[in-house]
């Protein structure tokens, strides 16, 4: 199964059948079955698991389905899993298969969902079929059950070469103005490759100075408040950093529910942010204070919306609160519990006016929510756009604002009035980004139709500044010149005549915006599409290619890898290097060339979401796979040492930690007046082989050749401890204080202790996408 060879399975399956009928075994049968097209014989199968006693499976039948109490009872006294099938209820022996599932059916990388795992083999189950251990996860209330939690992984994300440069697309832009006359500006991007880098500019040229690497998932907003720079990502935190560092991160927030989308910073009150997200919370942060949220907002279910007396309010919070109170707007002096009403809607826009009196929000709601954050009621609720509205701008008197949604129209509403005033139809597909000039009488757009436009507001005259390769995500003026963000990787630069825009339309090509979307797609059906003023962008700020497609080589220490340049990219997992550059080659005829007759267990999962190669490893799967030093080619070893890949690998992931946790343990031995001397052959020298050593030395710390880690383009670790959440360091990073709390005990017991978890039987459930 494992080599997709479904049928020689069949006939493996089927012999041991015969001698040794096993549950687990016939439901690896069917799942052959499935995988040829074959249902009704599969059917046949997994029927006759459900009514079948044998030795390895003890049925309770009853004329009803036992309670909750009792099945969770007798799981957890067992140590088993239960699976229900109608009023028959099964336990199963509680082993993995090779590709990090439960043979249960549980999806074991399905890290922290809980009840949304889903047996990935029952997706492709007609209908009329279900596994015998498919309702596994309607047992799984984690509420009731005394079960642990399942451990951490540990990922690893390989550079290439050049990681100065983003190697994603970039989510957002910052322009950062420096205060000295000498001093140069900085432009802040966030990437979907987890990262945010700060650009040192010139006339001639951009830099790259620093890195901000902490965040797990994609960045997708990013603000100035004073000198500190705020982001907020997919990882569902919010992290400020010092814009001036080197790259560190001095507090994380962790509040939100999910993924968050979007920040907004206060023009005039600079300690004061806001962020909101897919959870549909609203909260409004002091970044001095940093502790926790100044308010939290959460829509009601109900719609109903006047002059404002009865808006829905806002749960304020005080910097020096305790973590589960919260001060309300209409208690100053009191504490109430926090609000736990979701919204109906996510948020995927902000904006604020400059004197921070009032914030407005948007999203698939398909509305514009304006409120008073000093208060935290809901002023008003604007209706207009049909479909989700992805950017909002505020003037800096909180008059006007601007709203671009998926419907590909713009439209100005008047704050005042509640209403909106005018309508500009001037893409022809989603807008998703907006930015205008400081007197806010023109609108620099962008979005799905990868065009960026210029619209005077009150004339409704528009001109095509540029077309792209990919779609805009970002706009960012600075001066005269407009910075632009797309889906890839590089970062380009337009003039933008920001302190006088009418010059650019002296040049002719402009067209009138209409007041319906369907005129400017006719427009555009017609042939008439507007020229656009610039060609290519004078100055670009170049990224890496984002890996897209992987496949893990037979000998599992191989990955193939292509990216966006169409660079097809051999690499070694355990030392994070590229061994070859093959160039543009066929990926499919590269991966078939490479072809080995070899069959290694399964020990880890690649991922390729941040435009990287991630590589996850989940114990005990990534202790599986085993080989022999010799085949290794290491110098001195014994034709019958045997080394197991994962251990090596973490091994060397955590060489640095080690290094830095010895140190620490001689500056403290020499600081208490004990002898320096080691005691402990965990942490001898690591320069040394460990094949080298006598073979009573059952443990140590030193780095095999083959699994040695570059410290010139050093891998990032993303993993989590026994307290916080994730959190993201290169692996030179580590100051040797990381203990179970930062770290997963699997990890440190593997690298300090030489303990191996003890694994079941192997059982490969279903395919996935695995080393």
């Amino acid at each position: 199964m494992q080599q997709h060879n479904y049928d020689a399975a069949e006939v493996v399956y089927h012999k041991v059948q015969m001698i040794e009928p096993d549950a687990n075994k016939a439901c690896n049968l069917g799942l052959c079955l499935i995988r040829q097209g074959r249902f009704d014989e599969a059917r046949h199968v997994l029927k006759d698991v459900i009514h079948r006693r044998s030795s390895r499976c003890r049925s309770i039948c009853t004329s009803r389905p036992s309670s909750r109490k009792a099945q969770l009872a007798v799981q957890d006294s067992a140590g088993k899993l239960a699976v229900e099938e109608g009023a028959t209820t099964f336990l199963f022996e509680n082993t993995y298969g090779d590709n990090g599932l439960l043979c249960g059916g549980i999806d074991k990388s399905a890290e922290g969902r809980g009840d949304r795992s889903i047996h990935r083999a029952s997706r492709q189950l007609p209908k009329g079929i279900k596994l015998a251990m498919h309702r596994v996860v309607s047992l799984g209330n984690t509420s009731a059950s005394t079960r642990s939690r399942k451990d951490k992984r540990l990922i690893y994300v390989l550079n290439d070469a050049d990681d100065r440069k983003h190697c994603a697309g970039i989510n957002c832009l910052v322009v950062s103005k420096s205060a000295s006359s000498n001093g140069c500006n900085y432009l802040f991007t966030g990437s979907r490759d987890a990262t945010l880098k700060r650009w040192a500019l010139t006339d001639s040229e951009a830099s790259c100075s620093a890195t901000f690497e902490s965040h797990c998932d994609w960045v997708n907003d990013a603000v100035m408040a004073g000198d500190m720079l705020v982001s907020c990502s997919s990882d569902k935190t919010v992290k400020i950093w010092n814009s001036l560092s080197d790259g560190a991160c001095t507090r994380t927030l962790r509040r939100h529910s999910d993924y968050v989308l979007c920040l907004v910073g206060n023009e005039k009150n600079s300690n004061i942010v806001a962020s909101a997200g897919l959870g549909g919370e609203i909260f409004i942060w002091d970044i001095d204070a940093a502790l926790l949220p100044v308010a939290k907002s959460i829509d009601s279910t109900e719609d109903k919306i006047s002059n404002g007396n009865d808006g829905h309010s806002l749960s304020f919070c005080s910097s020096n609160a305790s973590k589960n109170m919260l001060i309300h707007s209409s208690q100053s002096h009191g504490f109430i519990s926090p609000i736990s009403i979701k919204s109906k809607m996510s948020v995927y826009s902000l904006s604020m006016n400059d004197s921070g009196n009032l914030l407005v929000s948007a999203g698939p709601e398909k509305v514009v929510r304006v409120w008073d954050p000093r208060t935290g009621s809901k002023k008003m609720k604007l209706k207009g756009h049909t479909e989700n509205i992805k950017a909002l701008l505020v003037d800096s008197t909180g008059r006007f604002c601007l709203s671009g949604s998926s419907d590909s129209m713009i439209r100005l509403w008047d704050l005042g009035q509640q209403r909106c005033v005018h309508c500009y139809a001037v893409h022809t597909a989603s807008v998703w980004a907006l930015a205008s000039t400081s007197t806010f009488t023109h609108v620099y757009s962008g979005g799905l139709d990868n065009s960026l436009y210029l619209t005077d507001l009150s004339t409704r005259e528009s001109i095509l500044l540029c077309t792209k390769e990919h779609p805009i995500v970002d706009l960012a003026l600075q001066d005269d010149n407009i910075w632009v963000a797309t889906t890839d990787s590089s970062v380009d630069m337009f003039p933008a005549e920001g302190h006088s825009p009418e010059k650019i339309f002296e040049r002719g090509g402009s067209f009138l915006a209409g007041n319906l979307s369907f005129s400017r797609a006719k427009t555009s059906l017609e042939g008439s599409a507007p020229v656009p003023v610039y060609k290519a962008p004078p100055f670009t700020i170049p990224g890496n290619p984002e890996i897209v497609k992987n496949g893990i080589l037979n000998n599992k220490r191989y990955v193939l890898t292509e990216d966006t340049a169409r660079s097809v990219k051999l690499w070694d997992i355990t030392k994070g290097v590229v061994i070859e550059d093959f160039g543009k080659v066929s990926f499919k005829q590269k991966f078939e060339e490479l072809f080995e007759t070899v069959s290694i267990p399964t020990w880890f999962s690649v991922d390729d979401h941040l435009g990287t190669l991630n590589i996850q490893l989940e114990n005990p799967q990534c202790f599986s796979a085993e080989m022999y030093a010799v085949d290794l080619n290491i110098t001195g070893a014994k034709d019958d040492v045997k080394i197991t890949l994962g251990q090596e690998t973490i091994r060397g992931l955590l060489a640095h930690w080690i290094a830095k946790r010895r140190q620490r343990t001689r500056s403290q031995s020499s600081s208490n007046g004990d002898v320096a001397v080691e005691n402990d052959v965990r942490v001898r020298n690591l320069s040394c082989s460990r094949l080298d050593v006598d073979d009573g030395a059952v443990s140590n710390t030193s780095v095999l050749l083959p699994f040695e880690f570059s410290t010139v383009s050093p891998p990032s670790i993303i993993t989590e401890g026994s307290h916080g959440g994730p959190w993201r360091k290169r692996i030179t990073d580590l100051d040797g204080t990381e203990d179970e709390k930062s770290l997963p005990w699997w990890c440190i017991d593997c690298v300090l202790n030489e303990k191996l978890p003890q694994r079941g039987n192997k059982f490969i459930c279903a395919n996935r996408h695995t080393g």
